[in-house]
């Protein structure tokens, strides 16, 4: 059996693992990213060759030979320079990764972007095994994605392309990071979904308010609305996706618009993949995508009605399987 070591860098973890070829976790962890923070001095590279010399320790212990390095990290990889990362890891700006950690360490070491080892973990281990042509979306602070096909990660000339985050959909009118407007990764992130609900909510409080007024009382900010609904107003600022799920599923007004949104926004985007790619299977990730069979349920059916047809027919749409680990998995896939 083979062994690789798989390490996803992330903008504040490094997940990391000893992996064999059947996507087999032998050991894994996870360690501060130690990114440049006010001021601070970046540990990114010493806190990377601690992850890898940890996992050598235990391939020595457990008599595995391990035959390379995959790293998946976030921005563009042209060769061996990490390239369009400045907002998660400014440092990292033109490092030329690989041949950096290979001369440290004396082995192969292969450098891919992080939502490219997602998808590879997945097409090779998880959801999408045997299948030869894959879409994978990952949906979080912002949305990654990879393109499989024939069986092969593709990536475009120099892997410069398959940015399927930021595709336009439509209706998109939020300036994006990449300084388009309209990204899918502008509309439907898990970041563009809390700003929709916070502005629904506030929409929401005034328009309570209002009506208070008209009616000559003199209700304060939140009052009218359920506890549910007041609470969105009062901790506004400590909402994340997964809250907003549960007052989803609770039903309060701005959270099921804010979802509605999402899913619109974030099915127009799957359906031009679909008809751009006609692939056998649509995968959806990121911690989101674990909310529960309706959050797969309501972007398919959206999808599917937007999409044409004839490209639609094969394709398969499903929830990613490997979770928090595909990262570090589809980086060592890379050296397999």
């Amino acid at each position: 059996m083979s062994y690789a070591i798989g390490i996803d860098l992330g903008g504040t973890q490094i997940k990391y693992g000893l992996v064999d070829d059947r996507g087999g976790i032998v050991a894994a962890s996870m360690c501060a990213t130690g990114s440049q923070r006010d001021g601070r001095s970046s540990r990114v590279m010493v806190n990377l060759n601690t992850a890898v010399a940890e996992m050598l320790d235990v391939a020595r212990v457990k008599g595995c030979v391990v035959e390379g390095i995959g790293v998946g990290a976030p921005g563009i990889i042209d060769g061996d320079l990490v390239l369009a990362c400045g907002g998660n890891l400014p440092e990292m700006e033109g490092v030329a990764l690989g041949p950096k950690m290979a001369e440290t360490f004396g082995m192969r070491v292969v450098v891919n972007n992080d939502a490219n080892c997602m998808g590879l973990a997945e097409a090779r281990w998880g959801t999408a095994q045997a299948v030869g042509d894959v879409v994978f979306l990952t949906v979080g602070t912002g949305v990654g994605g990879a393109l499989i096909l024939d069986g092969r990660l593709y990536g475009g000339y120099r892997n410069r392309g398959t940015e399927l985050g930021h595709i336009h959909v439509a209706g998109g009118e939020r300036p994006c990071t990449c300084g388009a407007v309209g990204c899918l990764e502008a509309q439907a992130s898990v970041t563009a979904l809390v700003e929709d609900y916070k502005h629904l909510a506030d929409r929401g409080s005034m328009q309570d308010e209002g009506m208070a007024a008209d009616m000559g009382g003199g209700k304060s900010a939140g009052a009218g609305l359920t506890g549910d609904e007041s609470l969105s107003m009062s901790g506004r600022n400590a909402i994340d996706g997964k809250e907003i799920v549960r007052r989803y599923l609770a039903g309060e007004s701005a959270a099921v618009r804010a979802l509605q949104l999402h899913f619109d926004y974030l099915a127009s985007g799957v359906a031009s993949l679909i008809n751009i790619f006609a692939p056998q299977k649509l995968i959806i990730g990121g911690g989101i995508s674990e909310s529960g069979d309706f959050y797969i349920s309501e972007i398919r059916e959206r999808a599917m009605k937007l999409a044409m047809k004839e490209t639609s027919e094969y394709t398969v749409i499903e929830a990613a399987r490997l979770g928090n680990n595909a990262g570090f998995l589809g980086a060592a896939a890379l050296v397999f």
